[in-house]
């Protein structure tokens, strides 16, 4: 048995792979599970084994794999957390949307509160009240908008949309409402108009 070189004391042969190997020197281990000695034998002649085949590596005959070189060093890598891809909005939304400072969100809020409080406290006068200030009104958005990016066009023409939406959306529903809210007290015209004002400080406020 001490004649033998590690291969034969595993049972493999020379040019046996190294699953091979690994195999042997685990029924051997396995068959001489209560015999110290033996194991002690097996063990050194595995470790006999993986020193030989590191000099042949280390001489370029083969290429001998991590876990069979380093078994002891061999760390499972964890797998890499793949990111998930952040939701974004469409690129166009993006161009559209505005990262507002609070002086963008308060300065035109000031105004659009002083005009709803007009067209809200100052019915006597009819629907020139609420004319003049919806004029007034596209005036401060298209302003605020056009301060931000320098396009007047743009600034208009968000201005203009936010506009026919607030008269529309506040025409359909403005009736609805009051029925069912009358202790406001609002005509369905100055409702609109504080739609209206509502949305076109959104607009300048939010918008580029």
């Amino acid at each position: 048995m001490s004649d033998q070189n590690p291969y034969e004391k595993l049972g493999v042969s020379e040019d046996a792979s190294f699953d091979e190997i690994q195999d042997a020197r685990n029924r051997r281990l396995e068959q001489h599970s209560g015999d110290a000695k033996s194991l002690e034998v097996i063990e050194a002649a595995y470790d006999a084994i993986l020193m030989d085949r590191l000099r042949m590596r280390q001489e370029g005959k083969i290429k001998v794999p991590e876990r069979i070189r380093f078994p002891e060093l061999r760390v499972q890598s964890l797998p890499k957390e793949s990111p998930t891809p952040r939701e974004q909005s469409p690129a166009w939304l993006q161009r559209m949307l505005d990262q507002p400072t609070p002086a963008d969100i308060v300065l035109p809020g000031v105004w659009y509160v002083g005009l709803s409080a007009a067209s809200v406290f100052y019915p006597a006068t009819g629907d020139q009240v609420l004319q003049l200030a919806l004029v007034v009104g596209v005036g401060i958005s298209i302003y605020f908008l056009n301060r931000k990016e320098g396009k007047f066009g743009r600034a208009v023409l968000f201005t203009l949309v936010g506009l026919i939406m607030g008269l529309i959306i506040g025409g359909l529903i403005a009736n609805w409402l009051l029925l069912q809210i009358p202790f406001i007290g609002l005509t369905p015209n100055q409702f609109s108009t504080v739609l209206t004002f509502i949305l076109l400080w959104l607009v300048s406020s939010f918008l580029r």
